[in-house]
């Protein structure tokens, strides 16, 4: 058996070009832009390349998109305040702060700074609430889900692999990436397990898995004899060897002969998580486009005093 490969990069592009695209130009008719800001503090390298992908992928769809460069040392308050601004600049409809921020930063308080209507990388307090609330699909339109969790479901989806009454193990119980996955992937009805670095004897679990979601860090990680005969395999991971090598948390080359999909590193999560963040934007852009105009309506209907 050799795994299929999961392209998440030609997924990513018929994403942008099916659905994103023709939201984009049906707001146009309405005057409206889809508009994302990306706050940027520090000179981190990996930083640079992310933020250049969300830029290229934005202009591809038709999204302006404008980054906002901060020192390292920079006052926390100045990027409060900047954010603050872009809250209210209605041509910004969704806004993120790049992370790592660096040590000095209450990560916290800048991301709740946002308003949950522009936070397209959905990790306000509110739509992580939200991502706990919902069940099913309903709601599910009212809320930013993370752009890495959402853009591993619709990569399920795009490759016509059933969720509903699968047996996931999500290895990594991040808040940016394992522990939104389950939520997602439980209100596709799938029975998900959570393990992380102080799970015992990792294998007993990843074994039994239908779907195995690999986002701990760690290169190479999972082994062939730790995944079973058959599996769907997302390994999220990102590492960079001392060779300059890119790998993933998956031992690529030996399971690959045992699942039956598997996602590569790179080409595989990365592109759908810029993909799912100007979908997040398109959407928050529509949001509010919808309720300007009902706003609008309603002070042309008011009674003159």
């Amino acid at each position: 058996m050799t795994a299929k490969l999961i392209d998440g990069k030609a997924i990513g592009k018929r994403i942008r070009e099916d659905e994103l695209k023709p939201k984009v130009e049906a707001l146009a008719k309405h005057g409206v832009v889809p508009g994302l800001a990306v706050i940027v503090v520090g000179d981190n390298p990996a930083s640079k390349v992310y933020v250049g992908q969300k830029t290229r992928a934005c202009e591809e769809v038709g999204v302006h998109s404008e980054t906002h460069k901060f020192p390292e040392d920079v006052p926390q308050a100045a990027v409060l305040k900047r954010i603050a601004e872009l809250n209210v600049n209605n041509k910004i409809h969704g806004i993120i702060v790049q992370l790592p921020l660096p040590a000095q930063f209450d990560m916290r308080l800048i991301l709740e700074s946002i308003l949950p209507a522009k936070d397209v990388d959905g990790f306000h307090m509110y739509n992580v609430g939200g991502l706990v609330l919902q069940t099913g699909d309903d709601g599910a339109e009212n809320i930013f889900p993370p752009c890495t969790p959402y853009g591993v479901q619709r990569l399920l989806e795009y490759s016509d692999i059933p969720i509903e009454g699968q047996n996931v193990v999500i290895v990594g119980s991040s808040n940016i990436v394992g522990k939104p996955m389950a939520l997602i992937l439980l209100r596709k009805n799938a029975t998900v397990s959570i393990c992380h670095i102080k799970t015992r004897d990792l294998a007993q679990f990843t074994i039994l898995a239908d779907i195995l979601v690999v986002a701990a860090g760690v290169p190479n990680l999972i082994l062939p004899q730790m995944v079973k005969t058959g599996a769907v395999v997302i390994d999220v991971g990102i590492n960079r060897l001392d060779n300059g090598k890119l790998v993933g948390d998956v031992d690529f080359d030996g399971v690959v002969k045992k699942a039956s999909y598997i996602t590569p590193v790179p080409g595989g999560v990365g592109p759908m998580t810029v993909t799912m963040l100007i979908a997040n934007t398109v959407n928050a852009a529509e949001r509010q486009s919808a309720q300007q105009r009902v706003a609008n309506q309603g002070q042309a209907g008011s009674p003159a005093l």
